[in-house]
């Protein structure tokens, strides 16, 4: 199986990414691609930064894939995760898992997402009418990773 783990502070080309995933694999016949983006629910955001610690964030996210790997049947599992400043509309991650059947393409990439929410080492901030506040944690994405 290959893993593929990015944390980047460039914006990467969703469509790129997700057509190269697993490309040549005759073996595997579900593909599973997600990409959360900067959202602006009050509409007043000016953007949002994460941050992270470099090294301690990969190692995280290959753990969490490498437990996805033992779960559940797949090929390929793809984690990408931006850091620094954001403005709203612009792709923070993907996440894409690669099996041969749909079941397991579709639980691990939820397990990988859920895990990236609530878990992953990052901590974002925004800025909304010039005022930055961190993120808190949300109750249902806490709640979301009790189903594993």
């Amino acid at each position: 199986m290959a893993i593929r783990i990015l944390v980047q502070e460039a914006p990467f080309d969703f469509g790129a990414e997700a057509d190269g995933f697993a490309a040549g694999r005759t073996d595997l016949g579900a593909v599973v691609t997600f990409s959360g983006v900067v959202r602006d629910l009050s509409g007043s955001l000016d953007g949002m930064a994460i941050e992270h610690y470099p090294g301690m964030t990969e190692k995280a996210l290959d753990a969490i894939a490498r437990e996805a790997e033992a779960r559940w049947s797949l090929g390929e599992v793809l984690v990408i995760h931006r850091y620094g400043e954001m403005a709203a509309g612009e792709r923070i991650m993907m996440v894409a898992t690669a099996s041969a059947h749909r079941k397991d393409a579709f639980e691990s990439a939820q397990f990988l997402m859920d895990y990236l929410k609530s878990r992953a080492p990052f901590w974002k901030k925004e800025t909304a009418a010039g005022a930055r506040s961190w993120v808190a944690a949300r109750d249902e994405d806490e709640a979301a990773l009790k189903r594993w």
